[in-house]
């Protein structure tokens, strides 16, 4: 019977944090999917309320002790934190919390063997190794190749992208500015959607995440709305002036997808079908960069959060349309994930891996 690997992952963000003890068999350390990992404790807590990560774990471990969750003799072996910001050299610094973090120094603090600082969104790409078919909503299946590089790409408040590669037996994943590319208009009204943007924003060229991202919903439907392409909303132009709907304030592009899924020519479907367009259009481009037949995966809250809008033929169409290279895209898995902890479950794998 093989012995246990106990490890510490982490997902830390400028408003919350989630901590994770994870148990992982030692020979399933070096496999590419990260092993068998098995949670045995997890917590999430405010991340303003402690001054650094170093205290945070300290309670974080009293707490897993008190619940009978790890012996008070007991350490990780490993640790890696996925990190909602840049992250150079181990180190990351979180402006907006005062933390100044060392992946040395952490480890020497709370006696771990060794932590590993990460990106959020390469904590994702680490994420995919990690999950099931139930945390997937398959889009196409394409003709996977166990030994083809993995593309992530995935839309919330920017544009993340990714990719992972095979060395040996296990992946590395690395994260990109791809979001930053040039935003590439495809028709009349996305010519217009770019100039509008350029004009309104006082900004010489547009980036794809200008256009697929929260932001990017917010700033379709007011160009939709200004050219009177279709009637507006008055509760959705309240929350764009952040002003209260119905006694609370409320994300704009949440009420966007919410009056898409109504259905009907409005707005709302009009500026979440120019969204998911550009989307799967960018999601396109990077598969002909990498050819992922490994996978190309969606990540990201929105393409989660909008199933029945992803899965309508709009996003997958736009992936395919590339002209006379089209039919390498068929050969392309494409799949969204839904589970919602992908970056804790990438930090897990990561530290698995080591």
């Amino acid at each position: 019977m093989g012995t246990s690997m106990l490890l510490l992952a982490g997902d830390i963000g400028g408003t919350k944090t989630i901590l994770r003890l994870v148990r992982a068999k030692d020979e399933a350390a070096g496999e590419t999917a990260g092993g068998d990992l098995e949670t045995c404790y997890e917590k999430e807590y405010p991340s303003g309320d402690f001054p650094d990560l170093a205290p945070m774990v300290s309670a974080f471990f009293e707490e897993a002790i008190a619940q009978n969750c790890l012996s008070s003799q007991e350490k990780p072996a490993r640790a890696c934190f996925g990190i909602a910001g840049p992250v150079v050299n181990n180190t990351s610094k979180l402006t907006n919390l005062g933390w100044d973090l060392g992946g040395e120094r952490l480890a020497t603090e709370l006696d771990i063997g060794s932590v590993t600082l990460i990106n959020d969104f390469v904590a994702v790409g680490y994420g995919v190794l990690g999950l099931k078919e139930s945390q997937l909503h398959q889009l196409q299946e394409g003709d996977r190749d166990s030994e083809a590089p993995i593309g992530i790409i995935g839309a919330g408040t920017g544009l993340g992208q990714g990719f992972a590669i095979k060395t040996g037996d296990r992946y590395r994943v690395f994260g990109c500015e791809g979001g930053h590319v040039d935003f590439a208009p495809r028709s009349e009204l996305e010519w217009g959607l770019l100039e509008y943007l350029r004009s309104t924003l006082e900004i010489s060229r547009v980036s794809a995440e200008r256009v697929i991202s929260g932001q990017g919903i917010v700033g379709i439907y007011q160009y939709l709305r200004d050219t009177n392409f279709a009637e507006a909303v008055p509760a959705i132009d309240q929350a764009i002036r952040g002003e209260k709907v119905d006694g609370q304030v409320q994300d704009p592009g949440a009420l966007i997808s919410k009056g898409a899924k109504a259905g009907g020519k409005s707005i709302c479907a009009a500026t979440m079908g120019t969204f998911i367009s550009a989307y799967g259009s960018e999601a396109g481009n990077l598969a002909l960069k990498l050819l992922p037949r490994g996978g190309l995966y969606i990540a990201g809250g929105i393409a989660a959060k909008n199933l029945d809008l992803m899965t309508d033929g709009i996003f997958m169409g736009a992936f395919k349309d590339k002209g006379r290279v089209s039919p390498l895209l068929d050969q392309v898995p494409v799949a969204i994930i839904t589970e919602q902890k992908v970056g804790l479950i990438g930090a897990a794998v990561c530290a698995a891996q080591g």
